[in-house]
């Protein structure tokens, strides 16, 4: 296979496996541990606080992984 195909499909994988593993933890935490629910007349925990403030940090870190994975230039050899 072509180096530059290869690395393509590599980045491809890459930004769909990191994407979906974000996404199963923070649903794993949010919904079965329920860290993303509010408790009835409890109002706002502090677990909801750091979930949401995880939820937002992580993906944050998710999008400059995958803009620094995507700006790198693909190498094509002719």
């Amino acid at each position: 296979m072509e180096p530059g195909v290869s690395e393509y499909l590599k980045r491809i994988l890459n930004t769909i496996s990191f994407t979906v593993l974000w996404m199963a933890i923070n649903s794993t935490a949010g919904i079965m541990y329920q860290f993303a629910y509010l408790q009835e007349g409890a109002g706002i925990q502090v677990e909801n606080i750091i979930f949401y403030l995880w939820l937002i940090l992580s993906f944050i870190a998710l999008l400059y992984y995958l803009i620094r994975l995507w700006k790198k230039p693909l190498h094509f050899e002719e």
